[in-house]
């Protein structure tokens, strides 16, 4: 979400507007309208309802003053903005420097590395934490094996487990900054005379300081948000993510977890708005005329961020590897035969929550797909200032953190005798909420795509007697082919693997895959726990195969834009 989008003007302004495209327009609008409505402004809305309701039914701040004046609360808040705060800080520094490696050195084996560093985002982010407590915990290897005593619960467990969970995206980011530099600004600058160093400094930070910023409001949400690595290493150290769940869940108290859940919106808020203003005064920093940086042999700086990209590899190959391992051992760590009795779960519903996931996710993402391509498309022929009131709601959700938005479900859709309250209960209802979590990057990747498209021959085609229908199928549609694959598959992995956005949704009849993972491990399961985990991450992995197979094959038969 790292540039304005600004609204495409309605085709030909001075002719009348068919009456199939007036429908197709109305439906395109009024039906995503109405799902953000419904399943995004008046869930929250109840949410911030709840939050001043009392226990007599009244209105007021007590349950905000209830909640202040704890003096544990103060403790709670300040952990939590400390943790993301820190880890915001190690994945830029850390962020920065892979990226600035894969960009601009000469290290070897890319693609591995690419891969190795995207693997934390193919499984619930709890799956770090449990790597990290088969590596560093009580019974780990380093403690069980290398005779290390590591205590990793706490802050320092949860700042590992958060920051090799943020730090892909954070690479991702500043490394599509880096991509769009110009290499004649270095050559000019060499031919001036200036230093390698003085180019980092006046040329590389300057054109990436967006790239940092959109990175640091990435991963400083994520973060602040999570429950899994907060509630499987975190102990004792308490934050707002774990909070909310224990007002709700542990004391069923949903008046003081909804103020719960409204003061963890609020940084969230805070950053959402600093990103979009720095945003919106971003400098294009590239251009389609610009030449690509090519990266020169500097021994004094690849040989130092080679072993650092390398190690950073390392550590993400073997969190991930050592869960695998254990799914295959009969009894971590005393007994390490392999077995496959694991996999054999009935604990937690045994695979029926991951077949619900599976569900859940092609859900999402088939009605994620259809939605977010309807409101793109009439968001592109609305006046500005409407179409710009539509872009804002429309990229809204990305600042509501996924515990706040399953919250705000339970208040809305947990009601007896109303329609809407038939969904409740529902694997519908979780598809529903995952894709409204992550509705924000799906509709500016929707429309990014569509803005790709050329007018000229959408209207050659309705000027030719064609429908607005035949329009879109014959002009439109061929051109987004790729992103419409690309925003499916994104709503589905990123469904797959949530687990703070449905923690609340979730019934002793009704789970998803990530809740089954955590509680397993809560239960002591562990290594059923890994072998869960595994399961996912395949399923994940061969999701992502099928992807790239699909991109390739659009990829050659898409038509070019003159």
């Amino acid at each position: 979400m790292g540039s304005r989008v600004i609204a495409r003007k309605p085709h030909n302004p001075g002719r009348p507007i068919a009456w199939d495209q007036r429908l197709l327009l109305s439906v395109s609008l009024i039906v995503p309208l109405a799902g953000l409505l419904l399943f995004f402004v008046y869930p929250l809305f109840l949410v911030a309802r709840r939050s001043f309701e009392t226990a007599d039914g009244s209105y007021g701040l007590g349950n905000y003053i209830q909640v202040l004046s704890q003096s544990d609360m103060l403790s709670v808040v300040s952990n939590s903005v400390l943790m993301s705060g820190a880890t915001t800080l190690l994945c830029l520094v850390l962020g920065f420097a892979i990226a600035y490696a894969l960009q601009r050195t000469t290290i070897r084996g890319r693609w591995l590395i690419k891969g190795a560093l995207i693997l934390p985002l193919l499984a619930p982010s709890l799956v770090q934490a449990l790597g990290l407590i088969f590596l560093l915990g009580r019974n780990g290897v380093a403690n069980k094996f290398l005779g290390l005593d590591i205590q990793i619960y706490g802050f320092w467990g949860l700042l590992l487990s958060n920051s090799l969970y943020a730090l892909p995206q954070a690479v991702m980011i500043i490394e599509a900054s880096l991509r769009n530099s110009d290499a004649r600004y270095y050559d000019a600058a060499e031919i001036m005379g200036a230093s390698g160093w003085r180019r980092f400094l006046d040329i590389t930070l300057p054109n990436a300081k967006f790239g940092l910023i959109s990175a640091a409001f990435v991963v400083f949400t994520v973060t602040i948000t999570d429950f899994g690595n907060a509630a499987v290493i975190g102990g004792d150290f308490r934050v707002l993510a774990t909070e909310i769940y224990a007002q709700v869940v542990g004391q069923m108290n949903f008046n003081v977890g909804a103020v719960v859940g409204m003061i963890l919106l609020l940084p969230t808020l805070v950053s959402v708005y600093i990103e979009r203003v720095s945003s919106q005064k971003q400098f294009g920093g590239g251009s389609e005329s610009s030449i690509p940086v090519t990266p020169g042999f500097v021994p004094s700086r690849d040989y130092p961020l080679g072993a650092l990209v390398y190690l950073a590899s390392a550590v993400s190959i073997s969190i991930v590897a050592i869960v695998v391992y254990v799914s295959f051992v009969k009894l971590w760590p005393y007994r390490l035969d392999f077995t496959l009795a694991n996999y054999n779960i009935t604990m937690a519903g045994g695979y029926a929550p991951l077949q619900t996931t599976l569900w859940v996710s092609l859900t999402a993402a088939v009605v994620g797909v259809v939605l977010l391509f309807g409101l793109a498309l009439a968001q592109r022929s609305l006046p500005r200032n409407l179409a710009k009131l539509i872009y804002l709601l429309a990229v809204l959700p990305v600042g509501v953190p996924g515990l706040v938005l399953g919250l705000s479900y339970v208040f809305s859709f947990n009601v007896a005798d109303s329609v809407i309250g038939l969904l409740y209960g529902s694997a519908l209802l979780i598809a529903f909420c995952n894709f409204y979590h992550y509705h924000s990057q799906g509709f500016l990747t929707m429309v990014t795509g569509l803005r790709a498209v050329p007018a000229a021959l959408e209207e050659t085609i309705t000027s030719m007697g064609g429908s607005a229908f035949r329009g879109i199928r014959d002009a439109v549609v061929p051109y987004m082919l790729p992103t419409l694959v690309a925003v499916f598959f994104f709503l589905f992995m990123r469904s797959m693997v949530t687990l703070s956005a449905v923690i609340f949704l979730i019934s002793p009849e009704l789970s998803v895959a990530a809740v089954s993972v955590m509680r397993l491990e809560q239960a002591g399961f562990i290594t059923q726990a890994a072998a869960f985990s595994t399961c996912i991450i395949l399923t994940v992995l061969v999701s992502m195969g099928a992807m790239k197979l699909v991109m390739g094959l659009l990829a050659r038969r898409t038509p070019k834009a003159a």
